[in-house]
């Protein structure tokens, strides 16, 4: 084996190495930043982690002359059809609200007194991403899970608790608090424990399951027919897609602009995280196959010595080792490099982020690190198979 590697270092080119390993270094680093850099993005926006980017809200305008009519600006199934059939909707779903009365209070002294009337309303649960043990309902339970809108609680800590001297709220603070909940309608009255799961600034609503609204709308409600929906939840395909603004405003529909400009901004985003890690793929290709022109000249140049040593009783696998330990020891210690190069960016950006979001939490580096993990085993893997297969046929050429 040492013989091997004699060998090796005599024909080494350190140039052509050093080309591979920084091009690779620069490719990996690429890649992992993109990855966790979009990860940390989407986490600034965690309060409404269980609603996509691509969602919008969309309702009919309501003006003067319908308010005094009484119109009650709700879709027809024939308007949530002809929408539904656009070729930028993927999704459609309509809010469901409660045809019943809620109080709510908190169960936690100093707040006995504090108690306020509400409404719910829901949507299908496949435009609610909540781990499905705590987004669940079934007939009988007294636990209701519920999204609240974070301007709610805004509302309370700068307006309400601020006048009335009452201690500020943080979310982590509200979700771990109980919630009392009494629902009446038709004849009946009951009391509930209501359980906060999330707050989002996208929905001006109060959210609870789809299951418990069918059924407390037919326990409760004192008309039991359908109500035509006043408003839709859309998912699309490309936010920016100019046709979007186009036909709500052409069929007198609105949607939250600044919601818009955020599914847009995120789209973006998406795009550009996508461009970079390609850029990146590309580089760590071009790398690669510098690496490989470099290790297949340096078999070749040692091709008649590595023939001798396979004549007196080398096998192949010796003789390819020092070769595949080689390039497996550049593409671990460029991956080490990189995750410490992402490391060092990461930090850099998250104190900005922390700057102008004090309660952000960054989420972990597992996925960029299992990307870079599978990075190192394919291409690893490819090496020990092309180096292999140039040894072999030195082996054969000497059969």
């Amino acid at each position: 084996m040492k013989l091997v590697w004699k060998l090796l270092r005599q024909h080494i080119s350190i140039p052509q190495f050093l080309g591979f390993f920084f091009a690779n270094l620069v490719g990996v680093a690429i890649i992992l930043l993109g990855v966790q850099f979009y990860n940390d993005y989407q986490a600034l926006d965690s309060e409404d982690s269980f609603m996509k980017a691509d969602y919008l809200i969309v309702n009919k305008k309501i003006g003067a002359i319908s308010s005094i009519a009484g119109k009650l600006n709700a879709f027809s199934e024939d308007e949530m059809e002809e929408l539904k059939d656009e070729p930028f909707v993927e999704n459609i779903g309509a809010f469901t609200p409660s045809s019943f009365n809620v109080r709510a209070w908190f169960d936690v002294d100093g707040f006995a007194n504090f108690s306020t009337e509400m409404f719910f309303e829901s949507v299908p649960d496949a435009f609610v991403d909540v781990k499905s043990d705590a987004w669940t309902y079934q007939e009988g339970d007294t636990d209701i899970p519920i999204i609240l809108p974070k301007n709610y609680l805004d509302l309370y800590n700068f307006g309400y608790a601020q006048g009335k001297g009452l201690p500020k709220l943080s979310e982590g603070i509200l979700g771990a608090m109980k919630l009392k909940i009494q629902i009446a309608g038709n004849g009946s009255v009951d009391d509930y424990d209501g359980r906060i799961v999330g707050f989002s600034s996208r929905l001006n609503t109060i959210l609870v399951p789809e299951a418990f609204m069918r059924w407390a709308n037919g326990r409760y409600a004192n008309d039991n027919t359908m109500k035509e929906p006043t408003r839709l939840i859309m998912e699309v395909n490309n936010p920016t897609d100019a046709r979007i603004a186009s036909y709500l405003q052409e069929r007198d529909y609105e949607t939250d602009e600044n919601k818009l400009d955020a599914s847009k901004t995120t789209f973006v985003l998406r795009i550009i995280v996508s461009i970079v890690m390609v850029i990146g793929l590309v580089i760590s290709a071009l790398s690669f196959y510098i690496l490989m022109l470099s290790v297949f000249l340096l078999v070749q140049k040692n091709s008649t010595k590595l023939e001798n040593l396979l004549l007196i009783g080398y096998s192949p696998s010796k003789v390819s080792f020092p070769y595949q330990a080689l390039t497996i020891g550049l593409n671990v210690l460029v991956l080490l490099l990189a995750v410490a190069i992402l490391l060092v960016v990461r930090s850099i950006y998250l104190g900005l982020f922390e700057n102008f979001f004090p309660d952000y939490e960054a989420p972990s580096i597992l996925p960029a690190l299992l990307v870079g993990l599978v990075l190192l085993v394919v291409v690893s893997a490819f090496n020990v198979v092309a180096v292999k297969n140039k040894v072999m046929s030195i082996w054969k050429r000497k059969s």
